[in-house]
C-alpha cells in the first residue's frame, strides 16, 4: 500500500504515475494538502523557501497521521505495511510523520526531502526502510540538507539507501527507476 504525497502546487493526480511505476498493482492512497500558498496545494505553511512554519508542520502532520488511520479502519489496510512515496513538500511531510507519528508508516521513498523538524521526543525508528533521492544541482535542497536528514533518521533506527542523481529539484526518470528497483527488493 501506497501512501503517495505530491509536491508544491500538485494534487491527488500527480504522483499516481510515480506509485504505478515504483509498485505495479499496488493499492494507493494520495490525498491533496490542505494548505494553499499562492493557490498552490502543499501540505504545510512555510515561512520562506526553506523556512517552514514547524506549528503548522506539527499540526498538519497530526492531520495527515489522523487521515491515514482512519482511511486503514475504513479501507481495511494494515499501516505496517503503508509506504510513503513523496516529492519535495510530499518527502518533508512524510518525513514529519515518520519523526512524530512513525506507527502509520512502515518506510518510504522521499525525493528531495530536507529535515522538516528536529523532534522533542527520539521516535523508534528501528525496523523503518527509507530510500532517499536527492538532486547533485538541487538549488532548493543542498547536500549537506539531505545529508542531515540520514543521520538523523539513521540516529533513531531506520536502514536508508541514499542515492545520488544527476538533477536538480525536478523529478526525474532515473529517479523513478532507480527506486523502483529497491522497493520491489524491500517491500514486496
Amino acid at each position: 500500500m501506497l501512501l503517495l504525497l505530491h509536491g508544491t502546487g500538485g494534487n491527488e493526480n500527480d504522483m499516481i504515475q510515480v506509485g504505478r511505476e515504483l509498485a505495479p498493482g499496488a493499492s494507493m492512497l494520495s490525498p491533496r494538502g490542505k494548505v494553499l500558498e499562492n493557490g498552490m496545494p502543499r501540505f504545510f505553511r512555510r515561512l520562506a523557501e526553506g523556512v517552514f512554519d514547524i506549528e503548522d508542520l506539527k499540526f498538519r502532520t497530526g492531520e495527515l497521521a489522523d487521515f491515514v488511520e482512519a482511511a486503514a479502519d475504513h479501507y481495511g489496510f494494515d499501516l505496517r505495511r503503508l509506504v510513503a512515496v513523496g516529492y519535495s513538500n510530499g518527502a518533508n511531510i512524510a518525513a514529519s510523520l515518520l519523526l512524530l507519528r512513525p506507527r502509520v508508516l512502515q518506510g518510504g521513498v522521499l525525493f528531495r526531502p530536507m529535515v522538516p523538524l528536529v523532534p522533542v521526543e527520539e521516535p523508534n525508528l528501528d525496523g523503518k526502510q527509507l530510500y532517499i533521492s536527492a538532486g547533485t544541482s538541487d538549488p532548493l535542497t543542498p547536500k549537506e540538507e539531505t545529508e542531515k536528514l540520514v543521520k538523523m533518521l539513521e540516529s533513531y533506527g531506520a536502514r536508508i539507501v541514499l542515492k545520488w542523481v544527476r538533477a536538480g529539484h525536478a523529478l526525474s526518470p532515473v529517479d523513478v527507476q532507480e527506486a523502483r528497483g529497491w522497493v520491489r527488493d524491500t517491500f514486496q
